[in-house]
Parts: structure tokens; sequence; C-alpha cells
């Protein structure tokens, strides 16, 4: 069973801001994954926000509503996250468009994207 544990959740604002300053992205749309190597604490491999802009969904409860659905389409497919890390990351999750899609859409592309990642990672370690 895969689980969204408290320790995983990203709430460092300096980790945040350096991962926006220096951090790399890779983008599926509409979703883009801003990720930095972080320290992080004994046997963690990851750290993960995600984030809705409030220029595309106004009402605070659309945008609860797309996070959660983030939160789970991460939770379910952080396996392709975990399996590409060899030293710890910070990653940041954004919805970045005012399209409603679909839980399945956002899942498919999450999948997409982590994949994108992996692929991204690949020849830098080899």
């Amino acid at each position: 069973m895969t689980t969204y544990p408290k320790s995983e959740k990203l709430k460092s604002k300096t980790t945040i801001d350096l991962m926006f300053r220096e951090g790399k992205s890779v983008s599926k749309y509409p979703l883009r994954l801003v990720y930095t190597k972080a320290v992080l604490e004994e046997d963690q491999k990851l750290k993960i926000g995600v984030s809705v802009s409030k220029k595309y969904f106004k009402k605070a409860v659309d945008r609860n509503y797309f996070k959660r659905i983030l939160r789970e389409t991460y939770r379910l497919n952080k396996k392709l996250l975990l399996d590409s890390l060899e030293e710890p990351y910070a990653f940041m999750l954004l919805y970045q468009t005012k399209d409603k899609l679909s839980y399945e859409e956002i899942n498919q592309k999450t999948i997409q994207l982590f994949e994108k990642f992996h692929l991204q990672l690949k020849p830098k370690e080899e």
C-alpha cells in the first residue's frame, strides 16, 4: 500500500525558494514538476509539495480539489519517482491551466510526467 506520510510533505520555505531559483523542471501539459537535489533527514528519498495557482482558480474550493487530486495521483504513482532516485530530491508538482481535467486525465499526465523526469535523470547517471 502506498501512502503520503507527513514526512514526505515539502514545507521548508528555504527549500522551496531554492527550488524555484536554481531547480530544474519538466513539463507535461498541464502539469509541471520542479525539482532540485535536497538535504533531507536520514533514509528519506524525497519531499513533495503541490500547488494550484490562484490565477487559474479564483475559488479556494476549486484549488483545494485539484491539490487533492495531485496528491492522490502522486501517492499512487510515487513508485515511478522513487525508482529513478539515487539521492534525495525535493519536488513541487504544479497544475498550470484553467481547464478542469478529469481525475483520469490528470493521473495519466502524472504518470507521463514522472516517466519524463526519469528519462531526464537517466543520461546524467550513465
